[in-house]
């Protein structure tokens, strides 16, 4: 018997709390998540196939949802196709975050890991350019603020699938109103309610440097992602407390 596939995707954003929604989801006992949070399949792993997929998940019990949280998948312009392609009645689960610490916190984490060699004001403003030369390395690595606008990668996945098969959170609400939270993604689901163990730190919080960010450029960010913060607020009732 061949393994499944998952029932349900986690399409992001990044850094804005896949990991801890990861890590909330694996304590249920009728969800099934891959060991590596990650599979990637829908944008770097593609070319793998179907069946190296499925294999992903078959460890995978017959009364268990299977899930697939790769945040790219959000941001990636070819994967929502992908995703209709071969999982049309999948539920998409998506966490929205205050799209200027989004930013921020994207920048900062890829100094802290190499990925960005550039001052922060430069590298917001060498982004553009980067996007433009088509590098896969960029538009995964610096797109801080493109990943930050969040409707034009919404409108690629409500122009595939129906409202009902999306669930879209407000990031913050993972830690400021966990067990709300719970609920909801439980009832999404379709899996059994049950009490939320307890619940988790923030996973891979910054180290602090954010806040040492010049505020003329969180200016600037939010000058450039106010459109998105009043779009989202007007779209599906998530607002941040700047907007």
């Amino acid at each position: 018997m061949a393994a499944p596939l998952p029932n349900f995707l986690g399409l992001g954003t990044q850094k804005g709390g896949t990991t801890t929604l990861h890590r909330l989801l694996s304590q249920h006992p009728e969800v099934y998540l891959p060991p590596c949070k990650e599979v990637h399949f829908f944008d770097q792993n593609y070319g793998s196939g179907e069946t190296w997929y499925r294999s992903q998940f078959h460890n995978a019990q017959p009364h268990q949802q299977c899930g697939d949280i790769t945040p790219f998948y959000l941001f990636h312009p070819d994967v929502p196709k992908r995703i209709h392609n071969l999982l049309p009645t999948a539920r998409l689960i998506v966490l929205l975050r205050d799209p200027v610490e989004r930013a921020i916190s994207q920048l900062f984490h890829a100094r802290k890991r190499g990925f960005e060699p550039l001052p922060p004001a430069q590298a917001l403003a060498a982004e553009q350019q980067r996007l433009a030369s088509g590098d896969p390395v960029s538009l995964q690595k610096h797109s801080y603020v493109s990943r930050s606008r969040y409707l034009d990668q919404l409108d690629r996945y409500e122009a595939l699938f129906p409202s009902g098969q999306l669930l879209i959170l407000r990031s913050e609400d993972l830690f400021d109103q966990p067990n709300q939270v719970w609920t909801s993604l439980l009832e999404f689901l379709g899996v059994s309610a049950i009490s939320l163990a307890a619940p988790l730190p923030r996973a891979n919080a910054g180290d602090g440097l954010a806040a040492s960010l010049d505020q003329s450029i969180r200016d600037q960010l939010r000058h450039q992602l106010a459109d998105t913060a009043e779009g989202v607020k007007r779209r599906y009732g998530i607002e941040w407390a700047w907007t």
